[in-house]
């Protein structure tokens, strides 16, 4: 069937274009970031043009042109390109699919697939990330987690291969110009991940006084601005343990490449993530089992929303804030976190049942709450995954005909390959998951 429309909004997104005017058409839309001016990134791997973004969700990816000339004649001449539709950056080979309609490739890209994708899961099969960029991205986060700030001691280095950050970044930004960009999402992936295990769960994590901890982790991204005799012993604590250096770093190089308000959208994608933790870890001290609503309200923060939310810094160019604010675009991001998450229920599950303690995930809740087995639990949820899934799809489409901005196009296309990059790293990564005996 073909995609609903979206509700009337009170500002619409068209009118929100309109006020962009020439900011949006020119230097913020179009930018190229130059990140070895900003963040001096290393040498070793020259810059390329950026790979075509192959994802057969929502929108389907084609190599984006050269950014046009940062000059626009008039307000009214930006207003007039918008209103005719998807014709400049990023818009070439726009394609919407309706719902129902087959979303498999008439060529499947060829891939070198290790794992099993988990049986009835709606997903899109990508192309095996470019091996020669997931070695420098490995090579170099490696380097940066040893030799600047320390994150893990010897006996956790398996581990921290065996995650294969490069090629799950590689995979979930192919439209990265250059290795550097993909940097700047890889190192507050590997950040987040320190702090997940850290202080939530896998290494010493425990809920209590999480609240603490993460936030005081938090001023790392968010600074703190007090007294000139406090903040010396602020500044001291950035380096007190291994999830305060990753975050305090991975944000430096995120702020001298990314605007200002792309960098204040990430922390606000960041605190929605934390309190997320805390909900969880609410639950985890009062020893309760939330409803599957409230489970799935909690994991709409505690999600992967920050990855996603930040792909137009990893692309290279900048959505205005006001466009990126819109609630149609917000729900947009959120569905993708929702299903992504889901994804990481579903794949991790049988690895969470094997760590001590008591973990909550989707087919645990549906299982406990609405008194199913596990497997039919955990079939539920790949349904209620599906439904997420074709929802952000059903709205992305919606949106893109709404807002014919090519940025906005972009940078839908940005989230959906984030989204298919995401579920092939969850599917591949044998080393970590590994599916129950379902089916």
């Amino acid at each position: 069937m073909p995609a609903p429309e979206l509700p009337p909004p009170q500002s619409s997104l068209p009118e929100a274009a309109s006020r962009s005017g020439a900011h949006l058409l020119g230097s913020a839309a179009t930018h190229t970031i130059d990140i070895k001016g900003m963040t001096g990134g290393l040498p070793g791997v020259p810059s390329r043009p950026a790979p075509p973004v192959t994802s057969v969700s929502a929108l389907a990816a084609r190599p984006l042109p050269a950014a046009p000339p940062a000059e626009v004649a008039t307000v009214g001449a930006g207003l007039e390109r918008i209103l005719r539709g998807p014709s400049g950056l990023g818009t070439a080979g726009l394609r919407l699919f309706p719902r129902d309609e087959q979303h498999t490739p008439s060529s499947p890209p060829t891939a070198t697939a290790e794992g099993t994708p988990v049986p009835g899961l709606y997903h899109h099969p990508v192309p095996e990330p470019d091996p020669v960029r997931v070695e420098e991205v490995s090579r170099r986060i490696k380097a940066w987690a040893l030799d600047e700030v320390s994150l893990y001691p010897d006996d956790w280095e398996e581990q921290f291969d065996g995650f294969s950050v490069g090629r799950y970044m590689v995979g979930c930004h192919p439209d990265a110009p250059t290795v550097d960009h993909l940097m700047l999402a890889t190192r507050l992936m590997v950040a987040e991940n320190a702090v997940d295990d850290c202080y939530c769960e896998d290494h010493g994590g425990s809920p209590v006084g999480l609240g603490e901890r993460l936030l005081l982790a938090h001023t790392a991204l968010d600074p703190l601005y007090t007294t000139k005799e406090y903040q010396p012993q602020w500044a001291e604590s950035l380096h007190a343990d291994a999830p305060r250096r990753a975050y305090r770093s991975a944000m430096e190089y995120f702020v001298r490449a990314a605007s200002a308000s792309q960098a204040d959208r990430y922390r606000h994608d960041m605190a929605r993530l934390h309190m997320g933790y805390l909900a969880e870890a609410a639950w985890a001290q009062l020893d309760h089992v939330p409803e599957v609503w409230e489970y799935l309200a909690m994991r709409q923060f505690n999600n992967f929303r920050p990855c996603p939310t930040i792909t137009d810094t990893v692309g290279g160019y900048e959505l205005p804030a006001d466009l990126h604010a819109q609630p149609g675009l917000q729900k947009v991001i959120a569905l993708a976190g929702n299903a992504t998450t889901i994804v990481n229920d579903l794949y991790s599950y049988t690895k969470e049942l094997d760590a001590p303690g008591h973990h909550l995930n989707l087919p645990v809740v549906i299982a406990e709450r609405e008194g199913l087995s596990d497997r039919d639990a955990y079939l539920k949820s790949v349904e209620v995954h599906n439904d997420l899934m074709h929802d952000f799809e059903s709205e992305a489409a919606a949106l893109a005909e709404a807002c014919p901005a090519p940025g906005v196009h972009r940078f839908l296309r940005g989230v959906a390959a984030w989204v298919d990059g995401n579920h092939n790293w969850h599917q591949n990564n044998t080393y970590r998951y590994s599916l129950p005996d379902f089916w």
